[in-house]
């Protein structure tokens, strides 16, 4: 067979050749809309990797983006990719301190920012260690204190509309994201040209999120979270029309967006479509009867959710598992045969699962003993994966690298999870006790560290307590040293020197004694069995990421 390499040039190409006029749509900040098309962009990613050029970029260089959903982030998706370069999609929600980790360790040289996150990267620029040129992608450079700068468009200027790509090999990288950090400092991950180009062909797959040319595909997963889902590289390669929402946490635009769009594909949080079900009640003249489906991943969506789109929008719902480790897209609650032959509270049950491997991905269950425990959908056991895109390590962490993966190259992923005979996953636990949080995720260790941090406490421990919006909130349990008075005051500002405000705990709790397991860890279970309390949303609280 022909030697032809899997790499990004050619799920671009091919988008170009075939549907040089199929949109790409943004609705940017401000509430104008931007429209281009798929041969406009190719032009403007070839300017982009003469720029890259021109900047002295090498091979194998990796170039950072703190941006939003919209048509630069997307260009960036691909120049660097395609010029034999590497995008670092940087996540700045995470702390400051791990925000500036990334960027260290992934060695950007060149960063892209939104206008509106430059105030985020000022605060951090002085520890930047290998940033060499800022660029602001908007049409001009506001004011700001980064150095040297310039704004996108003025770097794109004056550069040639063609560029011959280079041979490159598909084991190359083409990208990284880091993971949230939540057992530590964040872990960059490395894609590859081939696990991305694979990744791409599954996500068309029928029994998969089957992303096809007549399709209209809105990404409201961001963009710099695990490659945005794989979406805009699996929507260019099938040439579908794209719609970039810019803002992820807003379901009333984008629920007009599905509306006059006609989208009839999106993926998001569970947290925007509760709150979309909410907006749409109020406002029965916007109209998504078009979508076709939905994919909601990031934490499991509640059934009544699945049943409220399914009844009231005929707008099924598609429950979807993975890691940044995974590509990420791992296994989805579609209906095989013999489910979809059950009746419809039956199906339910197997469409809040996690669901069954997307075509290409292996997955099994291992006990303690190191055997796969029996497929009866009772027996728990650690979720171990593997595929022609989960990545084989981490980026500089070898002793991580020696935990992570076993001896036949499965991935061990730290979730807890059951397997049926059907083969259906469902994922009931996490070993690390990360709180989820609309999507995102918090770590309970780095807080209780810092709470414990306080010279007025004694013990500390932060718990997963349910959320009416955000699924998931931190709750902390203190326990204050003796003679000292606490107030939930105290220890919010001084978590706050630390984290951002979303990480902070909703709830503080003060007790005498942290039960404690005959091992003498803090007894998580307990404590949630004995606060079992449902968080209610304030009317005008903030989205937990911002």
């Amino acid at each position: 067979m022909m030697g032809v390499q899997l790499t990004l040039d050619k799920l671009l190409d091919r988008a170009i050749d075939l549907f040089p006029d199929r949109e790409l749509v943004t609705k940017l900040p401000d509430g104008s809309t931007h429209r281009y098309t798929y041969a406009d962009a190719g032009e403007r990613i070839n300017r982009l990797a003469h720029a890259l050029d021109d900047l002295g970029l090498e091979q194998g260089d990796r170039v950072g983006v703190v941006a939003t959903n919209h048509y630069r982030h997307f260009e960036l998706y691909f120049g660097p990719a395609c010029s034999g370069r590497s995008i670092h999609m940087c996540n700045m929600r995470l702390p400051d301190h791990h925000f500036v980790h990334t960027i260290d360790d992934a060695e950007d040289r060149v960063l892209f920012v939104d206008p509106g996150l430059i105030e985020t990267v000022e605060a951090t620029a002085d520890e930047l260690e290998t940033v060499e040129q800022y660029v602001v992608l908007d049409d001009d450079v506001p004011e700001t204190s980064l150095e040297p700068v310039t704004d996108y468009e003025s770097l794109l200027a004056g550069q040639p509309a063609e560029y011959d790509w280079p041979d490159i090999d598909e084991d190359a990288e083409y990208g990284m994201c880091h993971t949230s950090g939540t057992t530590g400092l964040p872990k960059g991950v490395p894609y590859t040209h081939r696990a991305m180009y694979l990744h791409s062909v599954m996500g068309g797959h029928v029994d998969a999120n089957a992303i096809g040319e007549r399709d209209t595909v809105l990404p409201v997963v961001p963009m710099f979270h695990a490659n945005g889902w794989g979406i805009p590289y699996g929507a260019t390669f099938v040439g579908a029309k794209q719609v970039f929402p810019s803002v992820h946490t807003d379901p009333e635009s984008i629920a007009h967006l599905i509306d006059e769009e006609d989208v009839t594909f999106s993926a998001a949080v569970p947290t925007i479509w509760l709150e979309m079900a909410e907006f749409l009640d109020e406002n029965p003249e916007v109209d998504i009867s078009n979508i076709d489906r939905l994919t909601v991943g990031g934490s499991a969506p509640p059934e009544s959710l699945i049943r409220r789109y399914d009844e009231e929008y005929d707008a099924p719902i598609l429950q979807g598992w993975g890691m940044t480790e995974t590509s990420p897209l791992g296994t989805l609650s579609t209906l095989r045969k013999e489910t979809a032959a059950l009746p419809s509270d039956e199906q339910y049950e197997y469409r809040a699962k996690a669901g069954l491997p997307v075509p290409g991905m292996q997955t099994r269950v291992v006990g303690d003993d190191g055997e796969e425990v029996p497929a009866d959908g009772e027996t728990m056991g650690e979720l171990q994966v593997r595929s022609p895109w989960v990545t084989d390590h981490y980026h500089d962490r070898p002793d991580e690298n020696e935990r992570a993966f076993t001896d036949d190259g499965f991935l061990r992923t730290g979730d807890i999870a059951t397997r049926d005979e059907l083969g259906y996953i469902d994922v009931v636990d996490r070993d690390k006790d990360v709180i989820k949080s609309g999507g995102e995720w918090i770590s309970s260790v780095q807080l209780e560290n810092e709470l414990m941090a306080h010279e007025g406490v004694s013990e500390a421990t932060v718990v997963a307590v349910e959320h009416e919006r955000w699924q998931e909130r931190p709750m902390a349990v203190v326990v204050p040293r003796s003679g000292t008075e606490l107030a939930d005051d105290d220890l919010e500002s001084h978590l706050a020197e630390t984290f951002p405000s979303w990480w902070l705990p909703d709830e503080y709790e003060f007790i005498d004694e942290i039960p404690k397991t005959s091992t003498g860890k803090f007894d998580k279970k307990t404590l949630r069995d004995r606060f079992d309390v449902v968080l209610e949303a304030e009317d005008d609280e903030p989205a937990p990421q911002q």
